[in-house]
């Protein structure tokens, strides 16, 4: 059980006051009260560094500028476009949750984190972000940088891995918010747990908060969260068939790893490979092997090159592709680097 806390008052001007002068205000989906453009990098962001969505965050608009565009895609056109950002559930609920706001009356987001939380892939701390950036609402987010941030400033020991305690700190980060400047002290919040408060080597001496951080003296300490994620190993073997110039692709399981993503045919181990190669009389030619990290497991992936000259509706079932086209397929990123 978390201990008593006592809320620092001053935690809310101090914020705002550090962010006018120190924060981040550059960035291409800062400036705006459109809760498409505030929506599409709250949904990129999630688990993945600013620098990285970048650049898909500016393709997505090029070819997506406004929700209903997004909406009208075909799912494999928004993959294609994703792949690479990883977790693709994102992608796959981002498409539904345009598909969803337009045939809302107006075709608009909602203007409250309580109805926003009601479309596909939006959480609380997502919605509130966008109703706070958007609509000015004052309502708390609870993303893992404000996790770290609120957790350290209130030395505040409840083990996150219980919803209880997960619950407690939302109603302390909203008791921490300020009446006004909600907007600024949102963006305020997420700059600190990015540049400052970080999980590794936070930068104490330099936070403007430093003062009334409870957990300054071993800031390693908090959040605490003690479900840890048991990191497995996977093998598996890729069977790169070409016939005349083009590549047998097969589309994965709506669910699961690289779910609805193209692929190419994936085996689980090297000899019912080769089995399927000696059905269509190919030799087999060895590619480099791909190391690819996942969040629950580190991935090894074989890849042995087969060009086949019979009738390729012997092949296993899926479709051929180009090798020029390849790049218009969504494929899975350690493919793309393979292409590469």
């Amino acid at each position: 059980m978390s201990k008593e806390i006592s809320l620092p008052l001053q935690f809310a001007p101090l914020l705002v006051a550090w962010q006018k002068q120190h924060g981040r205000h550059q960035l291409p989906w800062q400036n705006t009260r459109d809760p498409y453009r505030v929506w599409l990098s709250e949904i990129m962001l999630q688990q993945t560094q600013v620098a990285t969505v970048l650049g898909y965050y500016q393709r997505f608009l090029e070819r997506f500028p406004a929700v209903a565009d997004l909406a009208s895609a075909s799912l494999d056109e928004v993959l294609a476009l994703w792949a690479g950002l990883g977790y693709y559930s994102r992608a796959r609920n981002l498409h539904a949750c345009a598909q969803a706001v337009v045939r809302l009356p107006g075709g608009q987001f909602p203007r409250h984190s309580t109805e926003l939380q009601l479309l596909p892939g939006i959480g609380r701390s997502t919605a509130a972000a966008i109703a706070a950036f958007c609509f000015g609402e004052r309502v708390a987010i609870l993303d893992g940088n404000v996790k770290r941030v609120l957790g350290r400033l209130l030395a505040f020991d409840g083990d996150l891995a219980s919803s209880a305690q997960e619950r407690q700190l939302w109603l302390h980060a909203t008791a921490l918010l300020p009446e006004r400047d909600i907007e600024r002290y949102t963006q305020g919040v997420m700059d600190l747990g990015a540049t400052l408060c970080t999980a590794r080597s936070p930068q104490c001496l330099l936070c403007p908060v430093n003062e009334l951080c409870a957990g300054r003296s071993e800031p390693g300490r908090y959040p605490v969260k003690t479900r840890k994620l048991k990191r497995g190993q996977r093998e598996n073997w890729w069977l790169w068939l070409e016939h005349q110039g083009r590549v047998l692709l097969q589309q994965r399981p709506a669910t699961g790893v690289w779910a609805g993503l193209w692929s190419l045919p994936l085996y689980d181990d090297l000899a019912t490979l080769k089995l399927a190669a000696k059905e269509l009389d190919a030799e087999l030619e060895v590619m480099p092997q791909i190391k690819h990290a996942l969040t629950h497991f580190d991935w090894l992936l074989h890849t042995q090159r087969a060009e086949i000259s019979q009738d390729p509706l012997l092949a296993p079932a899926g479709i051929w592709v180009a090798r020029e086209q390849l790049a218009d397929y969504a494929l899975p990123a350690p493919l793309k680097k393979m292409i590469a």
